[in-house]
């Protein structure tokens, strides 16, 4: 498990470096694996109605009920690979 969260945060540091920021997508798709991985399954109440972006992030992080640790770390790091291609560090 060292090795993979060693991947994992390796893998975090450089999805702040990018050159460009991602498309909201890409950004919620990273933050709801990472949230998945780090913290597990949905956790809090989804926010309020004017709160949007909160909501955004809540519901792309409930899409990955479910998901074990060790896949969401997995295909967060895959993301940040094809991230790392697309915009480059």
């Amino acid at each position: 498990m060292s090795d993979l969260q060693a991947k994992f945060d390796a893998a975090a540091a450089e999805a702040k470096q990018l050159k460009t920021k991602p498309q909201d997508d890409e950004m919620l798709k990273l933050y709801s694996l990472f949230k998945q991985a780090t913290v597990g399954d949905v956790n809090t109440a989804r926010p309020g109605m004017l709160d949007f972006t909160g909501k955004a992030k809540w519901d792309a992080w409930e899409k990955q009920k479910g998901k074990n640790k060790e896949d969401a770390m997995n295909e967060y790091i895959q993301l940040v690979e094809e991230l790392n291609q697309k915009y480059g560090i």
